[in-house]
């Protein structure tokens, strides 16, 4: 079953993972996607503000994507969204981190302008293994109602 906009109701909507994060990962994403010194060799990494090798803060952005479409987005009646509002890096990816990602949904508003439609506002926190707070993101989602004729939540 797919879920609708009257699924998303504010407060915890789920905590998801582990995913894994290996070297050899953080160092192919960044010869991709970032290749600075710092993601994709041990010793630049060193002598850098993150004091050894990181993995790319994009890096870390897609494998929390990842691991919301394998949570929930999969199955979710999404319309895409208009953006990220906020975007916090706090903590460096390194190599052997297992990731967590708790989302929280803060808002969930029926659309003024496409009343079929919802807004839901959610904010994903990625952690590592310790607990550690890695980064943080606020972003809105475009969700389908089951009914468009349905009062909003």
């Amino acid at each position: 079953m797919k879920l609708t906009f009257e699924d998303f109701s504010l407060g915890r909507f789920g905590t998801f993972g582990p995913r894994h994060v290996t070297r050899e990962e953080i160092i192919a994403f960044a010869a991709e996607f970032d290749p600075q010194p710092m993601h994709l060799d041990e010793a630049a990494g060193r002598v850098s503000m993150l004091e050894g090798l990181a993995g790319s803060g994009w890096h870390l952005c897609a494998l929390m994507m990842r691991m919301l479409c394998d949570g929930f987005m999969g199955r979710t009646a999404s319309l895409g969204s208009p953006g990220v509002n906020e975007l916090r890096w706090l903590v460096p990816l390194r190599p052997g981190d297992d990731l967590m990602l708790d989302v929280d949904v803060l808002e969930a508003r029926v659309s003024k302008s496409r009343p079929e439609t919802g807004l839901v506002t959610l904010k994903s926190t990625a952690r590592n293994a310790a607990g550690v707070v890695m980064c943080e993101m606020v972003s809105v989602l475009i969700v389908s109602r089951r009914e468009a004729g349905e009062a909003g939540a």
